[in-house]
């Protein structure tokens, strides 16, 4: 059959019309004959909304894309084209016992770094090994978009524990990439950056503007400028004498390792003063996001889903998508394995990093070696990931207090144990590895 196969698991997320309008905008190149939106029983009604909120944009396009709704994951994985992953396991309740877990013992509670990041993948892991499984058998051709989080780790685990054809995915280079352009009043596409790194711990190491190094010029700018921040991260301006000196931009998730201690404490000011962490402030935003989504007249995305914190996320997946189909060659950042773009870093860790990307995948481009500055770092949370990797995959209990233990923003041993011992006691049912 002519067309593509489409299929979506986490087909109800509230990121679903920020999707389609980007398949929407890209007709003229990829002829997508079904998009399956999947998701589990506990999410049908959010499937339904999000579903035919789907179909009237589609209609509103005059698009002939069939959207189909299911709870049937196998039968929406056979004979896909591509497959995109969004999920949540747990909801946003367990997001909001990720956050509120660490800061018990004044840690930094965030979902996708630290202590709360490795809650998020542990419950993660199973599924997505699940749902490769799928794949493996039921459409072994299919490329796999892994836009969950913590992305770059589970990216880790699909490429070292499966077989199949993945590319991890995240809104934040592009963000950065577009943000920028807005601050110099140019087209995002005359502005090139080089990312080194690993998902939510990258650097933009150069920054072009028509061919024309303006890195010195970007950092400035940053220093006091709250628009390259996103909407889930509080806004502290960065250090003026390191930023210098590090003559990088960094990604707005590296505040929670340069500024740990501010953080934490804001953390702790908006729980004490009723704010709550930013899930409670996301159920909320779900909350009118649904009602606005389930007016019948509504044909087309709301403006009010850039305040979800996805902005850009469409764009990403979309022409990446469009890359590997019409074989563009052309640059996107990405989390592949290393093979050899970071040279003093193993070369069979998945980083983040442009590549070039043509219909046998995406070939990660040469970057050299890490500064000192930053090498450190990066290295320490890797051996976290690959520690959390194991231990996802095994739920070996000393396995995920080394994980644990391994990351850069977790105190001590002693901390790492707690948090541990409660993430599992809390977590349970969404742990089964860890029952053996």
């Amino acid at each position: 059959m002519e067309g593509l196969k489409i299929v979506v698991i986490g087909g109800g997320s509230s990121y679903t019309p920020e999707l389609i309008d980007g398949f929407i905008k890209r007709k003229e190149e990829l002829p997508v004959r079904e998009i399956y939106l999947v998701d589990i029983l506990e999410g049908e009604r959010k499937l339904n909304i999000v579903g035919n909120l789907a179909m009237r944009m589609i209609e509103k396009a005059n698009l002939s894309t069939k959207v189909i709704l299911t709870l049937d994951r196998k039968q929406a994985i056979k004979d896909a084209d591509f497959v995109i992953t969004q999920f949540r396991v747990g909801g946003l309740f367990a997001r909001a016992r990720d956050e509120n877990i660490p800061l018990r013992y004044n840690v930094l509670g965030q979902e996708t770094t630290g202590a709360g990041g490795f809650a998020k993948a542990l419950r993660t892991i199973p599924v997505i090994m699940d749902i490769c499984k799928d794949i493996e058998e039921l459409s072994p051709k299919a490329w796999l978009i892994n836009f969950t989080n913590p992305a770059g780790l589970i990216a880790e685990t699909i490429l070292r524990y499966t077989n199949i054809k993945a590319i991890g995915l995240c809104n934040v280079p592009i963000n950065m990439k577009n943000t920028t352009a807005k601050m110099f009043g140019v087209e995002p596409e005359r502005i090139k950056m080089d990312f080194i790194g690993l998902n939510h711990l990258s650097w933009a190491k150069k920054i072009y503007l028509d061919g024309e190094d303006i890195t010195k010029e970007v950092i400035e700018k940053n220093l006091d400028d709250e628009s390259l921040n996103m909407n889930n991260i509080h806004n502290l301006n960065w250090d003026k004498d390191y930023l210098r000196g590090l003559n990088m931009l960094p990604s707005p998730y590296l505040r929670y390792y340069y500024m740990m201690d501010e953080m934490v404490e804001k953390q702790k000011q908006d729980v004490e003063g009723g704010k709550g962490t930013r899930a409670k402030q996301v159920m909320k935003i779900e909350d009118e996001l649904f009602e606005i989504y389930s007016d019948q007249n509504l044909d087309i995305k709301p403006p009010q889903l850039e305040k979800r914190g996805g902005a850009y996320y469409s764009e990403a997946a979309v022409s990446l998508i469009s890359a590997i189909y019409n074989d563009k060659k052309e640059v996107h950042t990405v989390n592949i394995k290393n093979n050899g773009s970071i040279l003093n870093l193993d070369k069979d860790v998945v980083i983040e990093c442009n590549a070039m990307v043509d219909k046998t995948g995406a070939t990660p481009m040469v970057i050299g070696n890490m500064p000192p500055i930053i090498s450190g770092l990066v290295n320490h949370a890797k051996a976290y990931e690959l520690l959390t990797t194991e231990a996802g995959i095994t739920g070996d209990y000393v396995k995920a207090l080394e994980a644990l233990s391994a990351n850069p923003l977790i105190p001590s041993v002693t901390i790492a144990k707690k948090i541990l011992d409660d993430i599992l006691r809390e977590n349970k049912k969404y742990l089964p590895q860890f029952s053996r």
